[in-house]
């Protein structure tokens, strides 16, 4: 029988182990912080590789349904399939899209500037927009002074002005170079995941403890079902989306109307906050045909948003993803604000895993109890 001086030291030493356990348990979970805050972009677009390999391999084994062919043929018929469709867009319309592209981009452009103008007109303050980038008008000189003549550029002058090019070409030399490699970078990662999807889950499951390794896997394949559920339903309705509006636009008489079409259906990808951005898109550009062209568009908008929201998600996702529509709106901002664009368009798949996780807790919980 314990003594109570044991059972003192034995209580002592209990309080000692846990506050040392949660001592590193909060460290450990602020250096986790630390660390995604730090390498947030590398890991969206890891992320987004993920993503692709998820995609890849959900239409790999939807052909399998079809075709009794090895995983790594299959792959590559899909693969030789997407890019033969992406080869023929570019080659059949490459040069209407650049067209049309240039157009939308300086039509939107004027619609911006005289959209502003008009709240300025109505005494609303604009001057945080740079839109029109106005030059200031030299300033007249005071009565009586006299008129300086205009003086030629310096030598000093030219060298800050040649600084400043070289230094705006660079920036924009290296955000493109930043974005082709991104973009090679996911499509690589995309491809790995895709070839080899029991490799990389096998992986996963090993760094899981070996006494929650069978929990771990049931996770693991429950987010899996759920990413090719979703991916599937957001291909089906980003191609209904870009179908209708293009038709739709080009019924009503919008010049760049197949451009438009293609925006509104990649928007799509990004629920509630992409369909805005598309609708608003899509209502400045008609406004330069004509306010009964752009009334038109808007109701096209409208009509749009009720068959995706109402219609097309409520069938290809019933089975995929239940997240409330105000809870999915807030975590888009929030992510958005963070961490810009790749937090507003991943935001939805990241609120998938974390409902699976959490849903499985829950349920686990709920036997245990």
């Amino acid at each position: 029988m314990a003594t109570p001086d044991e059972n003192r030291l034995s209580a002592r030493n209990d309080l000692a182990w846990a506050i040392s356990v949660g001592g590193i348990a909060t460290v450990a979970f602020a250096a986790l912080l630390l660390f995604t805050w730090t390498f947030a972009g590398a890991l969206f677009v890891i992320f987004a590789g993920i993503l692709l390999g998820v995609a890849l391999n959900a239409m790999t084994n939807m052909l399998g349904r079809v075709v009794r062919l090895p995983h790594a043929l299959r792959l590559a018929i899909v693969c030789m399939v997407l890019a033969g469709l992406l080869s023929g867009v570019i080659f059949l319309g490459g040069s209407a899209i650049a067209e049309q592209a240039a157009a939308l981009s300086d039509t939107i452009k004027s619609q911006l500037v005289g959209v502003k103008a008009l709240l300025d007109r109505h005494g609303i303050d604009t001057s945080y927009f740079d839109i029109a980038n106005p030059v200031t008008p030299p300033a007249s000189p005071a009565p009586g002074k006299p008129v300086a003549a205009p003086t030629t550029h310096s030598l000093p002058g030219l060298a800050e002005n040649g600084g400043a090019i070289v230094s705006q070409t660079l920036k924009l030399l290296l955000s493109t170079v930043s974005a082709v490699g991104n973009f090679f970078i996911v499509l690589f990662l995309g491809l790995a995941f895709a070839a080899q999807p029991s490799v990389y889950r096998g992986g996963l499951l090993f760094m899981a403890p070996a006494r929650h390794r069978a929990r771990a896997t049931v996770v693991l394949d429950r987010v899996g079902e759920t990413l090719e559920r979703w991916l599937n339903a957001q291909m089906v309705t980003m191609f209904a989306v870009f179908s209708v509006t293009w038709v739709g636009l080009t019924i009503i008489g919008i010049p760049s109307s197949f451009i438009l079409g293609i925006q509104a259906g990649l928007l799509a990808f990004i629920p509630t906050v992409g369909a805005l951005i598309g609708g608003l898109i899509v209502v400045l550009a008609s406004l330069a045909s004509g306010w009964v062209a752009a009334t038109s568009a808007f109701v096209l908008f409208l009509g749009v948003h009720a068959l995706e929201s109402y219609v097309i998600t409520p069938l290809t996702q019933r089975r995929a993803l239940s997240i409330p529509p105000a809870t999915l709106f807030a975590v888009q901002i929030l992510l958005g604000v963070v961490f810009g664009i790749w937090g507003l368009a991943l935001a939805l798949p990241l609120m998938a895993i974390a409902k699976v996780m959490i849903d499985y807790f829950k349920a686990d919980e709920a036997i245990a109890a």
